[in-house]
């Protein structure tokens, strides 16, 4: 049951809107009746996500650097979604990667406050860096590593979240903050460096799946549909604090390669190499926070989810795309 109010069509802004996750947001919002203006630099995000919305009268999408202030009118509501998120990318662009957590997510909010708009902002378990607490809740601080490879994104995350409730504590934004933890289907990268599309392109070119470490460490793989609807239910609520916004079920990194070798059905075999710095040992979350205030919870398991994204990554194959193992020696499958 749905426990949070339906929201009047508006104009929406999506920032980071030709990623992976703000293309899908955009489709949920034009399919709920909103208008709806996205902006991204392309820096990772790509056109071809929201080609299919090239005839729709109601969405708009503008090129635009958000660390850069820009004002494309009235807005009602803005989600702000502007942030490389996955290993080789935002070690790629590290010091972007710093800019868009702060510098624009402080571009945004101000639009948030002139125009008196709902805001919501991504953030992201990693947060949470490798967890002492384990599943993780929204009351947990954390274990980061500031000055390590991943502090570019995680402090650029922490950073943001600061941000947002200093604007809604001396400024009253009406703000709101989604803890996202590992999601995957349809649009993800297929060079990304994250653990789905890392094995999944390995196992359907005939290639080696490579597992860092021993394959012991865990994560929860939440289908992105599962993970809009959170996004969207949480958007219709007051809950100003961090919500976690992911699937509980845990996985090991070894049992989820078996298992994209039994949906794929690649013999491929695996193959083990050094675990990346900081990668965290254990990803789950705690979503009692969820449940009791947006009704809310994952409906798609793992092996049903890899089974509907299965065709995409088979597409991505026949375009000569590879994984990112194979181009960089920064893929990292804990991502």
């Amino acid at each position: 049951m749905d426990k949070v109010k339906k929201r009047e069509a508006t104009r929406v802004l999506v920032t980071g809107a030709a990623g992976f996750l703000g293309s899908h947001l955009c489709d949920a919002l034009l399919a709920e009746g909103h208008r709806v203006l996205g902006t991204d630099n392309l820096s990772t995000g790509r056109t071809a996500n929201l080609e299919h919305l090239v005839n729709e009268p109601r969405f708009e999408l503008i090129e635009q650097d958000i660390c850069e202030p820009f004002d494309f009118g009235r807005v009602d509501f803005i989600f702000n979604f502007a942030s490389p998120a996955s290993p080789v990318d935002y070690m790629r662009i590290g010091i972007e990667t710093l800019r868009v957590g702060s510098e624009g997510t402080r571009n945004v909010l101000e639009l948030a406050k002139k125009y008196r708009a709902g805001f919501l902002h991504a953030s992201t378990s990693e947060c949470y860096g490798d967890p002492t607490e384990h599943p993780q809740s929204e009351s947990y601080w954390g274990n980061v590593n500031p000055v390590g490879p991943r502090s570019v994104y995680d402090e650029a995350k922490r950073f943001s979240e600061a941000m947002v409730m200093a604007y809604h504590r001396y400024y009253g934004v009406d703000t709101r903050l989604v803890r996202i933890f590992n999601t995957y289907g349809p649009r993800l990268q297929s060079s990304d460096g994250r653990v789905i599309s890392n094995l999944m392109m390995q196992a359907l070119h005939g290639e080696d799946l490579t597992i860092y470490g021993d394959g012991t460490q865990t994560r929860s793989f939440c289908y992105v549909s599962d993970e809009i609807d959170g996004i969207l239910r949480l958007s219709r609520s007051d809950e100003h604090l961090p919500v976690n916004i992911g699937n509980p079920e845990e996985w090991t990194i070894l049992e989820c390669a078996k298992k994209i070798l039994e949906v794929t059905g690649s013999t491929s075999k695996i193959r083990f190499a050094p675990l990346p710095e900081d990668d965290p040992v254990q990803r789950r979350p705690d979503i009692a926070k969820a449940r009791q205030l947006l009704g809310w919870e994952p409906k798609i398991d793992l092996k049903t989810g890899l089974k509907l994204c299965l065709e995409y990554f088979r597409q991505s194959v026949e375009r000569g795309e590879k994984a990112a193992s194979a181009l960089s020696p920064q893929a990292q499958a804990g991502g």
